[in-house]
């Protein structure tokens, strides 16, 4: 009798490690980031010594800054279309596209240094958004920089459905990494219907960060003019509306003082290079 009970143990004993076997590796299929490799240089510590004239002294392991690039790329809300866009595979199809190239570069370049933003103005397709979320993507792969990425209009509805009954996130919460990362692009300033809540929610936004001394990069489709808004009905107005149509011009002058701005023309890229790419 208790050998048939030793051995039912043993039988147990091995049935349950095969099962935590399996289940681990069916856990580790379905979530192959929690199977993570030690690194073979620190041990996964973080750390390695390193020699010096005075005696070894302890640095952060090459691993650890790369595990912080990569949950910084993932906490900056990059949309997966763009999530591939670098300053090297921009392309320049015109004059001022090389130039807004060789600004974003020298940006990268001087930051933290310099307290000015960038506000790329032109057409749909002409690699507004590439550049700005570039510029984001080296400042966190190189300068580790906690940077965020917006839409305009997702972050007003996001704002509006935080006050609804039965959201699960305040107004706070949503404002909190708006106000306090240090890079944030806002994606297509001015495409929501301007109205005077948004207007002043904007507002809002950026002079907080403009307060707090906080880099901005902006994108619009909406030229920048020296006049003043055109309050009257669509029917009658005398063109396309402008950015400060779309803004105002108390968000307009402040956006002059935070920002260099960056004039982009050309064809839209999408219409000549990726429709002519396509193939069924």
């Amino acid at each position: 009798m208790a050998y048939e009970i030793k051995n039912a143990v043993k039988t147990a004993v091995k049935s349950a490690g095969r099962n935590a076997g399996i289940n681990q590796e069916i856990e580790e299929r379905e979530n192959p980031r929690q199977k993570e490799q030690v690194c073979p240089i620190c041990q996964g510590t973080g750390w390695v010594l390193e020699k010096t004239p005075r005696g070894p002294v302890a640095k952060r392991c090459k691993c650890f800054t790369e595990k912080q690039a990569l949950l910084l790329l993932r906490q900056a809300r990059i949309p997966k279309r763009y999530e591939n866009c670098t300053l090297e595979n921009y392309e320049v199809h015109h004059p001022s596209q090389g130039d807004a190239l060789k600004i974003a570069k020298k940006f990268v370049k001087n930051y933290p240094a310099q307290e000015v933003g960038l506000l790329f103005i032109g057409p749909c397709g002409v690699g507004k958004t590439h550049l700005a979320v570039a510029v984001i993507r080296e400042l966190i792969i190189k300068k580790g920089a906690n940077c965020l990425f917006y839409d305009f209009r997702e972050l007003i509805r996001d704002i509006q459905n935080s006050y609804t009954p039965d959201s699960e996130v305040s107004e706070t919460d949503i404002l909190e990494p708006v106000f306090n990362c240090e890079v944030l692009v806002l994606d297509e300033l001015g495409a929501k219907r301007p109205t005077a809540w948004v207007e002043e929610t904007i507002f809002y936004i950026i002079n907080y960060r403009y307060n707090q001394k906080r880099v901005t990069i902006f994108t619009t489709n909406y030229l920048d003019v020296e006049e003043e808004p055109d309050h009257r009905e669509s029917f009658y107005k005398k063109g396309e509306e402008t950015l400060v149509d779309r803004i105002g011009v108390r968000l307009r002058s402040r956006l002059y003082e935070m920002c260099k701005v960056v004039n982009i023309a050309g064809e839209d890229y999408r219409k000549m290079a990726k429709q002519a790419s396509y193939r069924f």
